[in-house]
């Protein structure tokens, strides 16, 4: 059987596709995967490292733009529909399934005139446009959270979770899909201390520098702690060089790198998560049960990442820092007060862990196959 995994552009779109690509893989040794997305995401990295073929599409995003950048991106569209056409009978799949960003509305559009199976996941509370016109045409709709039917045909949809990468299911994390992304320069300190409160600090698969800067003003008030601290902080290309700089000046114990390919193991090592509060960090942040401190984006459409972060810090599983608040010494009293507490961090685990879902991809491939046979 054959799948197209459609979209990406970021770890938040593209990570799902990656879980449920391996899930796919593991059900029959004849199965083949092939992602298409775009030349400018971060799939045309990452799938080159983790093994899966890709082909991409020239499409482009339109929100948030100017006039004529907006006109240029309407532009391509017709062309992308084409691209897509001819990718599709030329690998001919059994299903195309779309995990959002710029790629996957072309591609989904396509399919659907081909009369070939689709379906979509939806990983935010409040689903963006594309996915709103696509769930209309799709024959499935996998949801991370129930609050997002309202916005769907019911009968097309499921709460399925958000699927995560089969790392971060595995307790010791040696695996191929952990190897492979080991090799592309994870630091070998990625280890759980007993000696250190470890703390992982990141805002998306490119970096988010009112985080960096957060967490860079915070060092002034965590001096008496630094020797009890290591922390791990994927900063972006961007950020690289003025974080590490300033970690250095201060001789606190960091890894600092533009972008962690092993993020299971940066996981397994933490004792803290910092980072925003996309889906994907969600989804992997239960799936490994960790306690974190969430610093939602503020410009993501219709706010939903303060929504996604809402439902951990319902349960008691996270807590939530606004951006308009965020500073170094608001983010350093709440790492000081959790280091003291550790009961607190305990306790925010077992909660995160109670929310996580490892069947999501499988459950995802499930409902794909039965939709493909029926």
């Amino acid at each position: 059987m054959k799948m197209i995994i459609a979209g990406g552009g970021t770890g938040g779109h593209l990570f799902p596709g990656i879980a449920v690509a391996e899930e796919f893989l593991t059900r029959n040794s004849e199965n083949v995967v092939l992602f298409v997305g775009s030349e400018r995401g971060l799939e045309k990295k990452i799938l080159k490292d983790s093994g899966f073929d890709l082909r991409t599409i020239d499409v482009e995003g339109i929100k948030g733009k100017g006039r004529m950048k907006t006109i240029e991106a309407l532009l391509k569209i017709p062309r992308s529909i084409g691209q897509a056409v001819r990718i599709i009978r030329a690998f001919r799949p059994d299903i195309v399934f779309g995990v959002g960003g710029y790629a996957s509305g072309p591609v989904l559009l396509a399919a659907s005139f081909l009369g070939i199976k689709t379906a979509i996941a939806e990983q935010n509370a409040i689903p963006g446009i594309t996915n709103r016109i696509l769930g209309k045409l799709v024959d499935r709709i996998f949801l991370t959270f129930p609050e997002t039917a309202m916005s769907f045909s019911e009968r097309k949809t499921s709460v399925s979770g958000n699927p995560v990468r089969a790392a971060f299911l595995k307790g010791n994390g040696n695996n191929a899909a952990a190897d492979r992304h080991h090799a592309s320069g994870s630091p070998a300190a990625f280890t759980r201390s007993r000696e250190h409160f470890t703390i992982l600090v990141f805002g998306g698969s490119q970096g988010a520098h009112a985080i960096n800067k957060a967490v860079a003003e915070a060092l002034p008030h965590l001096e008496d702690m630094k020797s009890r601290l290591k922390i791990i902080h994927q900063t972006g290309e961007k950020d690289l060089q003025y974080v590490s700089d300033t970690y250095q000046a201060r001789n606190f114990e960091a890894h600092v790198l533009p972008f962690i390919g092993d993020m299971s193991s940066a996981y397994r090592a933490a004792d803290l998560v910092i980072c925003r509060a996309g889906a994907t960090s969600i989804a992997e942040i239960t799936a490994m049960g960790k306690a974190s401190v969430l610093i939602p984006f503020p410009f993501a459409v219709n706010d939903h990442q303060t929504k996604n972060a809402g439902i951990l810090v319902k349960a008691g599983a996270a807590e939530i820092i606004a951006e308009k608040n965020l500073g170094g010494k608001e983010l350093a009293f709440v790492i000081r007060r959790l280091y003291n507490h550790p009961e607190l961090i305990m306790d925010m685990e077992a909660r995160s862990a109670s929310l996580g879902n490892h069947r999501a991809a499988a459950d995802i491939v499930d409902a794909c196959l039965a939709l493909v046979a029926s």
